[in-house]
């Protein structure tokens, strides 16, 4: 049974009440990965016109490291339920950074996935970006 630190499940709770702030209706799976062997995100939300599920990960170093099946079942049930999937991750200190899981390209030799801080802060979507809200220019 995959057991979630306090600091996963506050992160998971900021990003629902920002999403609820932003016009979107969105909840929690605490079960997501422990109780049942069906995929569920962490997050799921949606306003009636677009429907977004999140695997939410935080970290106080600057790598983190997903499990392909965390990202495969996350697919899995983004497509059958009509959601578009994404990875949300929050390093201490920084803002939020999302991408969808089709752009993910950091493998590890095991080919699970590993997320660094700086290529969130250069590559990835903030908030606004994920809503369609703005769209950062990079340099």
């Amino acid at each position: 049974m995959k057991h979630r630190g306090r600091k996963g499940t506050d992160s998971e709770r900021e990003l629902v009440n920002m999403l609820w702030k932003a016009g979107f209706a969105a909840i929690r799976s605490p079960a997501s990965g422990a109780a049942t062997k069906n995929p569920l995100p962490d997050i799921i939300a949606g306003n009636g016109k677009r429907y977004i599920s999140i695997e939410v990960k935080s970290s106080s170093k600057d790598k983190i490291y997903i499990k392909k099946k965390e990202i495969e079942d996350l697919a899995a049930f983004s497509k059958k339920f009509g959601a578009e999937p994404y990875l949300g991750v929050k390093f201490n200190g920084e803002r939020w950074a999302f991408i969808c899981v089709e752009r993910l390209d950091s493998i590890t030799k095991d080919g699970n996935y590993r997320i660094d801080l700086r290529e969130t802060r250069q590559t990835w979507m903030d908030f606004d970006e994920l809503l369609g809200k703005s769209r950062q220019v990079r340099l």
